[in-house]
């Protein structure tokens, strides 16, 4: 099966084996949230697993062996295997294989399970080490939703609203590795008020964000959605879009792109997740259309 969609009357989802992803989220009316996989980029909410961002040379160094590892990892380009599928739900899985051993030499289950649920879609991620020595990994959530919510709305009228103030500086992108981290923010208080110049240097990333949950919404177009996307156990926050694309990336992260300066063994690298053996992390996000 490649596809399978869930539907409750009041969202409609689309879920795909390839990369377990996301690839169409829909309100009651039909009104698509998101973004359709344009030829500006071609994908729609990849899974970001099992590093965020680059490392340095697209390589993975790892005692004393380099392996290549491209942009955001391999998840997102694999074929995950139906574990449930039901009308509100369903649950994929990816294992470790001789393929993956290739680019990275850990074993690993990822479990990703989406569930409608009102006005929201649910999306929870089960990382587990079945392996004997401790698991190092990222992983991270890429929805890309309309931007504009809605036609005829300019880019410039949207805003995204934090659950509260975000006063720290925010990190930018150095050739896809991670910056200066000393940017001073955009946000105000707990607005920020969405152009397309914002992203002209790449992704903008919070590196600790003291929210846990925004609202992306066109205030005063009370014929757009307002979308509301909350997260936990995941630890950073990223937004992007990319010229010529009308999507806006809501990302929650759990690490980040390799700093400019590290070049290490994987296992050291800054913003990893641990996970010992036999145990497992779980994560989520929802979306909420309010």
């Amino acid at each position: 099966m490649d596809q399978h969609t869930i539907d409750n009357g009041r969202l409609s989802a689309v879920i795909k084996a390839d990369g377990a992803e996301l690839c169409s989220l829909r309100a009651a009316d039909g009104t698509e949230l998101l973004w359709q996989a344009g030829p500006v980029w071609p994908r729609h909410a990849p899974v970001l697993f099992p590093i965020v961002g680059r490392l340095k040379d697209d390589r993975l160094h790892h005692g004393g062996v380099s392996y290549p590892m491209t942009q955001h990892g391999f998840a997102r380009d694999r074929r995950f295997t139906w574990e449930e599928h039901g009308p509100l739900g369903c649950r994929l899985s990816l294992t470790d294989d001789a393929e993956t051993r290739t680019r990275y030499p850990f074993a690993f289950r990822l479990d990703i399970a989406y569930a409608l649920e009102d006005e929201s879609l649910d999306i929870r991620y089960r990382l587990s080490n079945p392996g004997d020595v401790e698991l190092p990994a990222s992983l991270g959530a890429h929805p890309a939703f309309r931007w504009p919510l809605a036609d005829g709305i300019p880019k410039d009228a949207h805003e995204i609203t934090f659950e509260t103030d975000e006063p720290a500086p925010v990190s930018r992108l150095d050739n896809g590795l991670l910056g200066d981290t000393g940017f001073p923010t955009p946000v105000e208080g707990r607005r920020l008020r969405l152009n397309e110049a914002l992203f002209a240097e790449d992704a903008l990333i919070l590196r600790h964000p003291a929210s846990r949950s925004v609202r992306y919404a066109a205030p005063g177009t009370p014929d757009a959605p307002v979308i509301e996307v909350s997260w936990t156990g995941f630890e950073q926050l990223g937004l992007w879009s990319k010229a010529g694309g009308d999507f806006l990336c809501i990302e929650p992260w759990r690490g980040f792109t390799s700093p400019a300066g590290f070049d290490g063994d994987f296992s050291q690298k800054p913003g990893l997740m641990h996970i010992p053996p036999g145990e497992v992390l779980e994560l989520g996000y929802r979306v909420t259309i309010a």
